[in-house]
């Protein structure tokens, strides 16, 4: 990773990050552009766990057979649809680019005993994005459409807008790719010392009434099923991200008693050596008389 001087004047910083910016723009510019052509099939991928809810029940494979069942009445929307599942897709594919350049930024404020976490965040940063956007298409979108189309089958028919119904997946996929930073964020704040270890321990009731608080603004429904799941994937997360923190820093602290110790032995074996030159020194005297 390229790193930066750590003292530069302001136009130096603003530079340095408008190079990592153009970086990051061009990276995403030209991987949109790219998936703009394959577009309709990222389309009928998306919309795979969801299509027994725009057509009766009937999975859909083809886009032949997705092509009667969504509608679209804006005739700029299909562009504009389209583009957005690209650029999507896109900051999906070049994660590992973005991440890495804010990353390399960001670096030379650290000090150099900070800088080992930078490439196990780069992993697991990229790793819990991707994770939070699988696990919200495998077991979040199936229950979430359901309650959402069961609320209005009882008194109205479904008219599958596809700019509609895209968006709302889209949505709880970037929803759930955010949420699942959680871990990252409690990393942290414990090894860096912002928030102890024991207060989030002790506040484990506050920060379930705050993490419930967080999935029902994140989920885009007011379905309670995937509120619930949401929350329990994060709890998940959050203990597992205590777990590794507190191993962590029983390790610091360990290291922290052994040089403790480690000075203690040296200050006692300078203590004998004196010892031993003060007995040295009254035996000479002692022949010399």
């Amino acid at each position: 990773m390229p790193v930066g001087q750590a003292r530069m004047p302001l136009f130096d910083h603003i530079g340095e990050l408008r190079r990592r910016m153009t970086v990051i723009v061009v990276a995403l510019l030209i991987a949109t552009m790219a998936l703009y052509f394959i577009s309709p099939m990222l389309i009928l991928f998306i919309v795979q766990p969801v299509t027994e809810y725009i057509n009766g029940g009937e999975p859909v494979t083809t886009l032949e057979a997705l092509q009667p069942i969504l509608y679209q009445l804006d005739p700029l929307g299909g562009f504009s649809l389209r583009f957005k599942v690209a650029l999507v897709f896109g900051i999906l594919v070049t994660s590992p680019i973005w991440i890495w350049q804010l990353l390399g930024f960001f670096v030379p404020a650290l000090k150099p005993n900070e800088r080992k976490w930078v490439l196990p965040t780069f992993f697991a940063a990229v790793l819990l994005f991707a994770f939070g956007m699988v696990f919200c298409y495998m077991l979040i979108l199936d229950p979430a459409f359901q309650f959402l189309v069961g609320q209005i089958e009882d008194y109205a028919s479904v008219f599958p807008n596809a700019t509609d119904y895209i968006n709302v997946i889209l949505l709880f996929e970037i929803g759930f790719g955010v949420a699942f930073e959680l871990p990252l964020v409690v990393f942290y704040l414990t090894v860096f010392n912002i928030v102890p270890y024991k207060k989030l321990r002790a506040s484990w009731r506050v920060v379930y009434i705050v993490l419930l608080v967080v999935c029902a603004m994140v989920t885009p429904d007011a379905n309670p099923v995937t509120m619930l799941l949401m929350f329990a994937a994060m709890a998940v997360l959050y203990e597992a991200s205590l777990f590794i923190s507190r191993i962590v820093l029983a390790r610091r602290i360990a290291r922290q008693k052994a040089a403790e110790a480690g000075e203690l032995d040296e200050d006692e074996d300078d203590d004998d050596d004196d010892e031993g030159d003060e007995d040295e020194d009254e035996d000479e005297d002692e022949d010399a008389s």
